[in-house]
């Protein structure tokens, strides 16, 4: 059977995806799950684009082990340095180096002649290949780009030292017969090919990007691109999960193998959709909630007698427990840290004891505590900042009744350590909550989404808010977990805020796209 490498693009071509703003803590975080999820590659991001990101893709690099950890560049000399300097001290440093070689791409967007773009991409291949053991170089829009140019360009760089060769369908355009019938044209025309391997990255503009990424396997690619639940710029990317089982479930029609672990699945989509804000639909396919449901009476009566009547892929597969209820308010601290070692987190000494009362809290309130409300704690204790200067809330009452103005009342105590506190009303109890907080910190807010939903089931589930706003002219994001809403909703404010000052340096300059 033939090995297929996963490179997983979760942490760049991911947080491209509008309103996604993942700080350094929730990057590290992601990376060491997606190494446990198995993937061979990793692309932390795009070290140039700004020091926030730099300062992510170097921490990756250093942390990760069994993953090899790579960055984006454009054909610039720059954009190479810097990348160099954040992957250098990686397991495994590589680079992904790209230039557009669509005729629209090269006449309107480079403004280069195909010479001139064919010319560029060998000095610069050849210039990373120096620094770099591992030199993926990407044809952007290859699928709208000529296969004659193709064949020319790609045996140049790979004469360059070129080691994987990327052919994205960057706008979702192609079709599987197209993508496929493009991959074996380069296999069977580029007379070097036999020294690099082929990668293919596709996008789901037309919802065809898994099936495209398939039918680029099935001619002669060995390296597939993608990201944890198909988030990304526009319509997404390939969602990994689903080629993984696909691959997986379908052994007779696709005789290759992959090093990821699928008992992982759950967990990765869950950390991403958590960290991210992206909820997953619940008809999304492995990883929805409505994935392994059966509505219909013939259906649940098939299930009953044979699962494989309806369901050709297990839960447990995936990693999805019929029953995760783990944990009560009887729990000592050895049982909880057992259970936290089981979930995949590594916490410290100082966080295990932060997670251990909040968890004894949550038992006091709650009769049955979950696994998803253990990771809902969990994750908001080991991506909170401890060394920057914020705000921290320190107490808010809301007053609302059906005939009385809501009025919100709340204490902060700002970067500088100052208590402040004030009122203000509003239309509802969160807006007279927002205008409140808003009226205590001195950046500048617009508040541009409010998500509200329940983790897990019942009434006494535990809220979760996840906000998207400007703060002085910055695109941030927040999250905040509580049983109460208003108090899931005052974190989710605070949290937002908060991340600019661990950013500080962010969004320098505009993301690439493949």
């Amino acid at each position: 059977m033939v090995h297929v490498n996963i490179f997983d693009t979760t942490l760049r071509d991911g947080e491209q995806s509008p309103g996604v703003n993942l700080n350094q803590l929730e990057k590290l975080e992601i990376a060491k799950q997606l190494e446990r999820f198995g993937v061979d590659i990793m692309e932390a991001g795009f070290p140039a684009s700004s020091q926030g990101d730099f300062e992510a893709v170097k921490a990756i690099a250093k942390t990760i082990k069994n993953s090899s950890v790579t960055g984006l560049a454009r054909a610039v000399k720059s954009d190479i340095d810097i990348a160099w300097e954040a992957l250098k001290e990686a397991a495994e440093p590589r680079l992904h180096v790209f230039i557009a070689t669509s005729p629209i791409h090269m006449e309107y967007k480079l403004k280069k002649t195909p010479e001139q773009v064919m010319l560029t991409a060998i000095d610069m291949v050849s210039y990373a290949k120096k620094k770099f053991t591992h030199v993926e170089w990407s044809a952007e829009d290859a699928s709208r780009s000529d296969l004659d140019f193709l064949v020319r360009i790609i045996t140049k760089v790979i004469d360059a030292g070129a080691t994987v060769i990327n052919l994205p369908d960057t706008v979702g355009y192609t079709t599987p017969e197209e993508y496929g019938r493009m991959f074996r044209y380069i296999r069977e025309n580029v007379p070097n090919i036999h020294k690099a391997s082929l990668s293919c990255h596709c996008h789901d503009d037309l919802g065809m990007a898994v099936a495209n990424s398939l039918a680029a396997i099935e001619n002669g690619a060995t390296q597939v691109e993608g990201t944890i639940n198909g988030i990304g710029e526009r319509a997404g990317n390939a969602a990994l999960e689903e080629i993984a089982v696909a691959l997986n479930i379908r052994k007779d029609k696709y005789p290759f193998t992959t090093n990821l672990v699928l008992k992982e699945i759950k967990r990765t989509s869950d950390l991403v959709s958590r960290f991210t804000g992206m909820k997953v639909p619940g008809n999304k396919a492995v990883v929805g909630k409505n994935a392994f449901s059966h509505e219909s009476g013939i259906h649940q009566d098939g299930v009953l007698k044979n699962a494989l009547t309806y369901e050709i892929i297990t839960p447990e597969l995936v990693g999805v427990q019929s029953n995760d209820l783990v944990l009560g308010k009887h729990s000592g601290r050895h049982a909880f840290k057992d259970k936290i070692e089981q979930m995949g987190f590594e916490l410290t000494q100082e966080k295990l004891n932060e997670a251990f009362q909040s968890f004894k809290q949550l038992t006091d309130r709650k009769k049955e505590v979950t696994d998803e409300d253990l990771f809902a704690i969990l994750t908001d204790i080991q991506t909170a900042a401890v060394d920057i200067k914020k705000y921290e809330l320190v107490a808010f009452q809301v007053h609302y009744g059906s005939s009385n103005l809501p009025t919100a009342t709340v204490a902060l105590t700002t970067p500088e350590g100052i208590k402040v506190e004030t009122a203000r009303t509003g239309g509802g109890s969160v807006e007279a909550l927002y205008n409140t907080l808003e009226a205590l910190v001195k950046e500048e807010i617009h508040l541009t989404d409010f998500n509200l939903s329940s983790v897990g089931r019942g009434r006494d589930a535990l809220a979760e808010v996840h906000v998207k706003m400007t703060v002085n002219g910055i695109n941030v994001s927040g999250r905040g977990s509580s049983q109460d809403v208003l108090e899931a909703s005052a974190k989710a404010f605070v949290n937002a805020v908060n991340r600019v000052f661990f950013n500080q340096n962010a969004l320098v300059k505009e993301p690439a796209a493949l």
